[in-house]
């Protein structure tokens, strides 16, 4: 068990309370669906929460399902969609996504993380993401760069990229704190623990981080 984490979490719990959740799992709570957390999570890919959230919800306004969104030209998807970066490639991705859906998994979102990899597209993040926050299964950490830095930065991993984070995570952090560390983190990692010149002047765990790596602070 990783030193400080049953403080380190309570403490964190507290701070991210005035912040505002992360688009994904806020579709996830309120909505519990798959597609859709799976689809928001593809538009969040390079580009800001304050984006996606309404980009997403502009499209699940006119196709909510994997069938009316493949029936959709591309040209109407990329309409809605452009506030988004690369939203040309996520256009044709979610498209061909929903088509795959349709004519291999029934119109339905495969419910393990080796069926969602094999999606073009889909990532180790992504599909921890639907996994946890579509399908409501605690069994990954999505690891985005915010989780990366933050975990890196308590000392808890030593790693060099989010791809290899999940699994070293997965392997010293007891899983009844799985399914609250990416919001944590992320919405820690937006707010205070920045990539750049973290605020550690104002961080609720700064007592316990050995801040490995941070250069330069406020």
């Amino acid at each position: 068990m990783i030193k400080n984490i049953s403080k380190i979490i309570p403490l964190l719990k507290k701070e991210v309370k005035g912040f505002e959740n992360p688009v994904v799992s806020k579709i996830g709570e309120i909505q519990k669906d798959p597609f859709k957390v799976l689809i928001s999570c593809i538009l969040s890919l390079r580009t800001q929460d304050k984006t996606t959230g309404p980009v997403s919800l502009r499209l699940f306004e006119v196709a909510d399902t994997p069938q009316k969104l493949a029936k959709m030209p591309l040209k109407s998807i990329q309409k809605i969609i452009k506030p988004v970066n690369y939203y040309i490639t996520k256009s044709k991705r979610i498209k061909e996504i929903s088509k795959i859906l349709i004519n291999k998994y029934n119109g339905k979102v495969p419910e393990t993380f080796d069926e969602l990899m094999k999606l073009k597209g889909v990532g180790k993040k992504t599909a921890a993401i639907t996994m946890v926050y579509g399908h409501q299964k605690a069994d990954y950490i999505p690891v985005d760069v915010h989780v990366f830095v933050v975990s890196n930065r308590l000392g808890w991993v030593k790693t060099k990229n989010a791809e290899d984070t999940m699994g070293e995570l997965m392997k010293i952090i007891p899983k009844k704190y799985w399914h609250d560390l990416n919001d944590l983190f992320v919405l820690h990692g937006q707010n205070i623990c920045f990539t750049h010149s973290p605020i550690c002047s104002k961080c609720a765990v700064r007592n316990y981080c050995p801040r490995i790596g941070v250069i330069r602070s406020r």
